[in-house]
């Protein structure tokens, strides 16, 4: 069973920019719950209560009871609005879900045994491929996280969803591959011992080779064993004798 958080609301009879801006001048957040084949209802929410919730990790991924005039509804958060300047929160959308409700939630991975990673004590990089997983479940089978165990893993290693243990009851929206979620790169004065190293190596014959040269040029121009002296250079003709 999902754990099921609670916040109380009130009811908004107005929808449009203008209510939403009055409900927030009022100092309340709008909000609107809909879906499983009802109509939309428009509430308002204590902001410090929603935010206290929506700054928890899984937000997304966490059911909630809202308390409506002593009618709780059972829903999922599915949106949020947000100030671009002061970040407060603007509005707020929810749907409705039951038992027999299948839903898409966003999954966040989370490392552990980061100390017991080999590569990770050599100084090796952890790249966390994929931050959140989709899955598909039912209401009262939302997992709250993915877990992802780096013991054993080695720079150049890498750990992808078939090796993790699946919630029960959730299923990857991913099915048709076998994705990674995380690596441990090489460190970067290591990549660049092992960019010098291949660099080093085709420069060594290179140097050999422009060594030799001369010396294979010299030895053409010296006579060959037991062979004739080159010729003498043909004197120069002797200037015409003046009449």
């Amino acid at each position: 069973m999902s754990a099921v958080e609670s916040v109380s609301a009130e009811a908004r009879d107005r929808a449009g920019k203008g209510a939403a801006r009055a409900t927030r001048r009022a100092g309340r957040v709008p909000a609107v719950i809909y879906g499983d084949k009802k109509e939309a209802t428009l509430i308002t929410l204590d902001p410090k209560a929603i935010d206290k919730l929506i700054h928890k990790k899984a937000f997304f991924a966490t059911l909630l009871d809202i308390d409506l005039g002593g009618k709780k509804h059972r829903v999922l958060p599915r949106d949020v609005q947000f100030d671009v300047i002061t970040d407060r929160t603007l509005h707020v959308d929810f749907q409705r879900v039951n038992k027999d409700t299948k839903i898409h939630v966003n999954v966040p991975v989370v490392v552990r045994n980061e100390a017991a990673a080999p590569g990770i004590k050599r100084g090796g990089v952890l790249n966390l491929v994929r931050h959140e997983i989709e899955f598909i479940c039912s209401p009262d089978n939302i997992p709250q996280s993915v877990e992802v165990d780096l013991t054993g893993l080695d720079i150049g290693g890498s750990i992808h969803i078939s090796a993790v243990k699946l919630p029960e009851g959730a299923t990857p929206t991913i099915r048709e591959r076998d994705f990674t979620l995380v690596t441990i790169g090489a460190p970067s004065g290591m990549k660049a011992d092992a960019e010098a190293t291949p660099a080093a190596g085709a420069a060594a014959p290179a140097a050999g080779a422009a060594a030799a040269a001369p010396a294979k040029g010299a030895a053409a121009a010296a006579p060959a064993k037991g062979g004739a002296a080159a010729a003498p250079a043909k004197a120069a003709a002797p200037a015409p004798k003046k009449k």
